[in-house]
């Protein structure tokens, strides 16, 4: 009996020891503790915000012909110069978007079951909010894949990516085929249309009289409640706005030459969903009189946390360093100099009368290259012995200087062009190891400029450069007031002797995107939107030699960097391996 007891409790005693014998349960939440923890169900979709697709940095730029680089290891050049084939995609989506849209799915297919609140109408108010946010986040992912990959087959047919509105497992059928592009714009449409339907036009804390109608007629009668859901502490994440922007932009892709046989979406659709953005801030009237230079201007050091400038529709977090600086300053300045602008972008920039420097009536003096230019030149780039840095020194690119910022005297870090950034840069930094003075910096992730151009783009193609199709104001209301902000003469004899005339004024407002948006990652995409010829995608980037001799200065044109793009390369390629591993993934022609 006394061996019968012992072997009993011996049993017990290994029973209760599961880690004696077992591995010990790994510290791993299944996706349904979404369910009881709110604060999970919420980290699962902030993995999308984390996925953002947005740069703060000109990276793709020197991929175009509005900059080099001279870091000859850098990918974007050498995908110009020849390297870019679909297992050497710098420019790739593919991966994060996907990744990002599988977070989504899991939590749509999760969110109504969440506890947000206990309070029933909180707990309404706060599902309502996360389910926008993640519509209009999977929307935003969508449109980032049609940029990047969507593209023509070789038997014809515009294809976008494959459509998932579920999430996927182990056990899903992975193997499916790309969708066509109209169907994604569709899906991203019904994506942002449910977003703007669920989300507030803007976050901000309400007062009593003020609370939305939709949850006033279901019982909200506290402010206090709503702020809780769409109050200050949401600023910053996707709002109705947002979304709206979103479909404008998706819109005006779908509308360009590129992709427009492919799709129903038309030009007119794309001012439209451009003026119902516009239309919040009062047409031109709204255009932020600083926007042109919202990396520097005073109020960014004062910004709450969320809270936008006049000019920003959407921003990334502040973030204190120097960083912009350190890349992009002169040697002199402790910078590596990285990004050049071209002699092709700075002959972009008018005349201050704003005349193109080509044109007869500009007076553009050849031996005074930047004498009478629109001022946004020198806002943008450093050109020949203008200043740069906290204490505004004389930044010397020609061969005369005397240290590595003159052209080619340091093939590391000097300029290849006779040019260097400042557009996105804070001249209040210091990259001086001894003094690392650092400021605050945001990625401007959508703009109010950009959307005004979007419209004026749109409205032209489709009324012409002075109708309104039924809206306020016309395309060229538009450029007249952005370039009246960039300090172009009021008359603008030149905007006015091509008002009668779209394709002119088609060239005008591609042009002023070009300089707007300079430096902000647009151009890239802008130039295989609008199909431009090959001889233009393959211009040669160039730059200008500047000699100095008894005081006498001599402007020599170099050239400096050839492009090598293809036929094909106007839409971007499905990742190699991704369609070794599906059978059903159907490559864009050429690739």
């Amino acid at each position: 009996m006394k061996n019968i007891f012992k072997l009993l409790v011996l049993m017990l005693v290994l029973a209760s020891c599961d880690d004696m014998l077992d591995p010990a349960l790994e510290n791993i939440r299944d996706i349904d503790a979404m369910y009881k923890e709110p604060t999970f169900a919420t980290g699962v979709l902030a993995n999308a915000y984390i996925l953002l697709p947005y740069s703060s940095g000109p990276n793709n730029e020197v991929a175009t012909d509005n900059a080099v680089t001279n870091d000859i290891s850098d990918n974007y050049l050498e995908m110009a110069t020849g390297s870019w084939s679909a297992d050497d995609n710098p420019l790739s989506q593919w991966d994060n978007r996907q990744n990002a849209i599988q977070y989504i799915n899991l939590f749509l297919e999760r969110t109504d079951g969440v506890v947000w609140s206990q309070k029933e109408l909180v707990n309404t108010m706060f599902n309502d909010r996360y389910k926008g946010e993640a519509y209009a986040l999977r929307a935003l992912n969508m449109y980032y894949l049609l940029l990047a990959h969507g593209g023509w087959t070789e038997d014809g047919r515009l294809l976008g990516t494959t459509i998932r509105t579920e999430s996927e497992s182990v056990e899903s059928d992975l193997n499916k085929p790309r969708d066509t592009f109209q169907d994604c714009i569709d899906q991203i449409f019904a994506d942002l249309d449910m977003a703007i339907s669920l989300l507030p036009l803007d976050y901000g804390d309400i007062a009593d009289s003020e609370i939305p109608s939709k949850y006033a007629s279901l019982g909200v009668t506290n402010a206090g409640d709503y702020n809780r859901a769409n109050g200050n502490s949401a600023k910053g994440r996707v709002s109705g706005r947002i979304a709206q922007a979103i479909k404008a932009q998706v819109a005006l892709l779908a509308a360009s030459p590129a992709y427009q046989n492919g799709t129903n979406v038309t030009y007119e659709d794309a001012a439209n969903h451009a003026a119902t953005v516009l239309n919040h801030i009062g047409g031109p009237s709204g255009l932020d009189m600083t926007g042109g230079t919202w990396y520097t201007n005073d109020d960014i050091d004062n910004l709450g946390a969320g809270v936008t400038p006049a000019e920003v529709l959407w921003r990334g977090n502040m973030s204190l360093n120097n960083d912009l600086e350190s890349d992009n300053f002169p040697p002199s300045l402790y910078g590596s100099g990285r990004i050049n602008p071209t002699q092709n972008l700075v002959d972009a920039f008018p005349m201050l009368n704003g005349y193109p420097i080509s044109d007869v009536n500009s007076n553009f003096d050849a031996a005074n290259p930047y004498e009478n230019r629109d001022p946004r030149l020198q806002q943008y780039v450093v050109v020949n012995e203008s200043t740069q840095g906290p204490l505004d020194a004389v930044v010397i690119t020609g061969t005369y200087s005397d240290n590595s910022d003159g052209i080619n005297k340091d093939n590391g870090y000097s300029t290849r062009t006779g040019y260097y950034l400042r557009k996105l840069l804070r001249s209040d930094c210091n990259p001086n190891p001894s003094v690392n003075n650092r400021q605050n910096h945001y990625t401007a992730r959508i703009r109010y400029t950009e959307i005004f151009l979007d419209y004026a783009e749109a409205a032209n193609e489709a009324w012409g450069p002075t109708g309104t199709g039924g809206n306020a104001y016309s395309a060229y209301d538009i450029i007249k007031a952005i370039r009246e902000r960039a300090g172009i003469d009021a008359e603008d004899a030149y905007l006015q002797s091509v008002v009668g005339d779209k394709a002119l004024m088609r060239e005008l407002i591609r042009n002023e995107r070009r300089i707007e948006l300079c430096f902000e990652n647009h151009r890239f995409w802008d130039l295989r939107r609008w199909n431009v010829s090959l001889d233009k995608l393959n211009e040669t980037a160039t730059g200008v030699q500047i000699s100095k001799v008894d005081g006498a200065f001599t402007f020599t044109p170099i050239d400096v960097e050839d492009r090598d793009y293809k036929e094909y390369m106007y839409h971007g390629p499905i990742p190699y391996n991704e369609t070794l591993k599906w059978s059903a993934l159907e490559q864009n022609a050429g690739w």
